[in-house]
């Protein structure tokens, strides 16, 4: 078989693959060429140069597996991948401790002033009592986002004497303890830390959600990090907190649009440190992700499971064609619950009613752990790693069959626990569409596939009314809407197909309407 290696993968990676395989080696390829040649290939391997579209998985007449040697599949089209069969790989674990070891790096550069001590040493000053910084021991930090990174960072803080508050509302106290973390809210976080480091994905949820208003609660002398996402911490906020005083000083390695210049608001402003995005950028980093990918090209081509996998596990053809189209309705299930969660999610059982019953379905479970998980994690979670990180946060995952589904051909019900409290979605196919059928008690016909307002409320007149008035006058247009009762009287769920984001005070406001038990804006983009 045949491996086409383009973009510099690292020859540690190159070498395992020769020892089996015939692996061509093109450092800069062009699209044109990569379109000429990829017919020959059995696997390709890529880092971000290269950009595998549709055309070329089109023309790929003997591929079998994508391996990305980094964490970011932006370059390769996954939809048209699966499509055709092929396994796209990344390396999400290869550079875990790089970040982990480049976010302790900025905040000692931090603490103690080190680059700005240096640039001036390398001009003649001697600048000892100008720039004296402050220790680590005894401060606390807060970590918001407590994926595999943040652990890390935390891990490595408390062999600094910090003490280390989290902020993460998806992992609960059993984990938090076992990570000698104390969890809070997010503001506790800002309120209580002396330094703040980021490690969440990039949202919609978490875009901007550190902003000059949350700085303005911060502590005195606090200093920030953020080796995560750009677009977290508000640049034009931060840079003018530490201008004016209020935040003492910034550590900053990525950004909200790449390459940064000479206009960026953060560039030039003293007390902030930025490096160019070198989280992912060592040596053993860059050796680790090429030998990630190498071992998942060797299994896929000898056809076993591949543990990096980021669009499908293998199953057989035949289990295949029973629950492939139950694969979008089962992660939009996941999405779901953990939209209406309140509290960290213990407990998810997943029950299969009728002649869904019949196959396996544990890539089902899968999937919608998948679509709980995704919109909560720095992490890529994908049908192989999505268990194993269920199990990392304490999440108990169980599947229960039933031979009879009452007034369905088959059903697929998720219930979980979280903060205390049980809530349950339910979800079938109308044809080949996936519909939820059920939240809680309350009977409703929901399509999943956009963003949902999900609002309890009393049974009487103009409740409804009040909330459409409410979105209308802020030009949010509702494009659909459900009325789910139960047998309870007087009590209905509102179930409202939005299509525009509903900021937090709007839903605040919703919530306010006399008659609405409450309200949660699920949003299916972030799944």
């Amino acid at each position: 078989m045949k491996v086409l290696a383009a973009d510099g993968i690292s020859p540690k990676g190159i070498a395992l693959l020769q020892e089996e395989f015939e692996v061509d080696v093109r450092d800069k390829i062009s699209a044109e060429e990569l379109l000429s040649i990829i017919p020959e290939y059995d696997a390709l391997l890529v880092r971000s140069a290269s950009k595998v579209t549709a055309e070329v998985i089109g023309r790929a007449a003997k591929l079998k597996i994508i391996g990305r040697a980094g964490v970011g599949v932006d370059n390769i089209d996954i939809p048209a991948a699966t499509a055709k069969g092929i396994i796209v790989i990344n390396s999400p674990g290869g550079n875990t401790i790089a970040a982990t070891e480049h976010t302790m790096a900025m905040m000692l550069a931090l603490s103690r002033n080190i680059p700005i001590a240096n640039e001036t040493m390398q001009k003649g000053e001697w600048n000892r009592k100008k720039y004296v910084g402050v220790e680590l021991r005894g401060k606390t930090l807060g970590v918001i986002g407590m994926g595999r990174i943040g652990a890390g960072v935390a891990k490595r803080a408390m062999a600094f004497d910090m003490d280390v508050i989290a902020y993460d509302p998806y992992i609960n106290e059993e984990r938090a303890k076992s990570l000698g973390v104390t969890i809070g809210t997010l503001d506790d976080v800002i309120g209580k830390a002396d330094f703040i480091t980021v490690h969440m994905p990039l949202t919609k949820e978490t875009k901007g959600m550190i902003s000059l208003a949350e700085m303005k609660r911060m502590k005195k002398g606090v200093r920030l990090i953020n080796c995560a996402r750009g677009g977290i911490i508000v640049e034009e906020d931060l840079a003018e907190a530490v201008k004016s005083g209020l935040v003492a000083g910034a550590a900053i390695d990525v950004f909200t649009s790449e390459p940064v210049g000479l206009g960026h608001p953060l560039v030039g402003v003293p007390g902030i440190i930025l490096t160019p995005h070198l989280g992912a950028s060592t040596v053993e980093a860059q050796i680790g992700v090429s030998i990630d990918v190498a071992e998942g090209v060797h299994a896929a081509l000898h056809g076993e499971p591949v543990a990096t996998a980021v669009n499908m596990a293998p199953v057989s053809r035949e289990v295949m064609r029973v629950i492939a189209p139950y694969l979008t309705l089962a992660e939009r299930l996941g999405g779901m619950v953990v939209g209406m969660a309140d509290g960290a999610i213990e407990e998810v059982e997943v029950t299969y009613k009728g002649e869904i019953m019949e196959v396996s379905t544990g890539l089902l479970t899968t999937a919608v752990v998948k679509g709980m998980l995704n919109p909560i994690l720095e992490d890529t979670v994908n049908y192989v790693n999505a268990p194993s990180l269920a199990k990392d946060r304490g999440i108990t995952v169980t599947e229960r069959k039933q031979k009879e589904s009452k007034h369905y051909e088959s059903l697929i019900s998720v219930r979980i626990k979280a903060g205390g409290k049980e809530l349950t979605v339910a979800g079938t196919l109308f044809g080949t569409e996936g519909r939820i059928v059920r939240i809680n008690k309350f009977r409703v016909d929901v399509d999943p596939h956009a963003r949902l307002l999900v609002c309890p409320h009393t049974n009487r007149p103009g409740i409804i009314g009040a909330v459409g008035t409410l979105l209308g006058r802020a030009n949010i247009n509702i494009s659909g809407m459900q009325v789910g009762r139960t047998e309870i009287e007087g009590t209905n769920i509102m179930v409202l197909t939005i299509d525009h984001d509903i900021p937090g005070d709007m839903l605040e406001k919703v919530k306010a309407i006399d008659g609405i038990f409450g309200a949660k804006l699920v949003n299916f983009y972030a799944i």
